[in-house]
């Protein structure tokens, strides 16, 4: 009967990787639903110092209540449907995607939901680093207002 050989040992590095990339997927889900709320202040603890937002629109933005604010003069509240996590792991640092709908109500008090968006974040040593936000708003804006988007 042949010897068995024992199997090869994993590689700590991939390891290490596996982690990290749980984590960042971890720190974004609570991020996002923090700033839900919206809590500012919690959604804080999960970012680096040197956080750049770039929100709709091309706004640029450096922390959590900067975004709220402005969602508070858009909205009368929003809130994510979040429905796929991609977690795309690299050199240093992991790239997550948060993709959904929002919905809610406009400040006028009309609702709205099925409003795409995409969130893009860059996380590095347990923060989140960079922010990219893209959504269907200012479409539905427009429409609401006569013009075709």
């Amino acid at each position: 009967m042949p010897a068995t050989q024992p199997a090869p040992a994993r590689d700590d590095t991939a390891q290490d990787s596996e982690q990290d990339t749980a984590n960042a997927a971890s720190i974004v889900e609570r991020f996002l639903v923090a700033s839900m709320v919206p809590d500012p202040a919690t959604a804080a603890t999960f970012i680096s110092p040197e956080l750049a937002i770039t929100f709709t629109g091309g706004r640029k933005y450096r922390h959590p209540s900067e975004t709220a604010a402005f969602n508070a003069g858009r909205y009368k509240w929003v809130k994510k449907n979040m429905q796929r996590i991609d977690v795309v792991p690299g050199h240093g640092e992991t790239i997550v995607y948060s993709l959904g709908t929002l919905y809610g109500e406009w400040p006028d008090g009309i609702p709205f939901d099925g409003n795409r968006y995409v969130d893009r974040f860059v996380v590095r040593g347990g923060e989140i680093v960079q922010m990219d936000v893209w959504n269907d708003s200012a479409e539905r804006l427009l429409t609401r207002h006569g013009i075709a988007a």
